[in-house]
């Protein structure tokens, strides 16, 4: 965990994916402590939610061989914050998207979220949480200096479909096909959404910007009323001919 001149900053492989923290605020004892229990909490994650691993707990209570009872807190938390997406998303954010159950589309995000409280209630309150792409930015980059963050063109390698710009506390979340190809699916048909190629929205707290994100990608034509309806939302979407939209207050974040 080394000491830049900003702050600090590291680096850590769970959950299938790479976690960064870029920490601005100065390194107290506190704030070591706190980021260690927030890497702590991450590979807890990492043994409790993955569907490919079959003695994790979320494989198990789906195959009927332990009870919601049996299983850690976090469990019961995750799967309440399932049924509210899903509800906000009228259906859209399912916790069964293939018919087993899987709640992936929320958990990145809500283990990256908890990990930036975990440091701002520490006293870290100018933080950068990436969870896989998906981030959670908290205060300023620097005194007078916003959080620039470049969202990755899915259908022109080595460029950017926008620059972000937050100078205080916001979320950003990326569906799209690049990375993982065709893997979300549309809960009411079955089969793999296809409208998009990429989807990035942005909102408060990254829980709900990950779920809603995943929603409106798997909803399709819909997803921009959808997002418009939203409070505090805004969407970046690219097409797979290469054209895109935008909701109207994304101009206030991306380029």
């Amino acid at each position: 965990m080394p000491d830049t001149a900003h702050g600090l900053r590291h680096v850590e492989h769970v959950m299938g994916t790479v976690f960064s923290f870029d920490i601005r605020d100065q390194p107290t004892p506190a704030i070591r402590r706190a980021l260690a229990e927030a890497v702590h909490h991450l590979h807890q994650v990492d043994g409790v939610f993955p569907t490919y691993r079959p003695d994790s707990h979320i494989s198990r209570l789906e195959r009927g061989e332990i009870h919601l009872a049996d299983c850690p807190p976090e469990v019961h938390e995750v799967l309440s914050l399932c049924a509210q997406a899903a509800h906000a998303s009228d259906g859209w954010f399912s916790i069964t998207p293939a018919g087993t159950l899987d709640p992936s589309g929320l958990v990145k995000g809500w283990a990256t979220e908890t990990a930036s409280q975990l440091l701002y209630d520490a006293g870290a309150h100018h933080t950068c949480v990436n969870g896989g792409g998906d981030l959670q930015l908290r205060g300023q980059a620097g005194p007078g200096t916003a959080w620039r963050i470049g969202i990755a063109h899915p259908l022109r390698p080595g460029e950017l479909a926008t620059l972000i710009t937050a100078g205080h506390d916001l979320a950003v979340a990326t569906s799209g096909t690049a990375e993982r190809g065709h893997h979300i699916i549309d809960p009411h048909t079955g089969k793999p959404a296809d409208t998009f190629a990429s989807l990035t929205l942005v909102g408060p707290r990254l829980t709900l910007t990950d779920t809603y994100a995943t929603a409106a990608f798997a909803r399709g034509s819909g997803a921009r009323d959808w997002v418009e309806s939203l409070d505090g939302y805004e969407a970046l979407a690219v097409l797979p001919d290469g054209q895109e939209w935008r909701t109207p207050g994304f101009s206030h974040y991306g380029s």
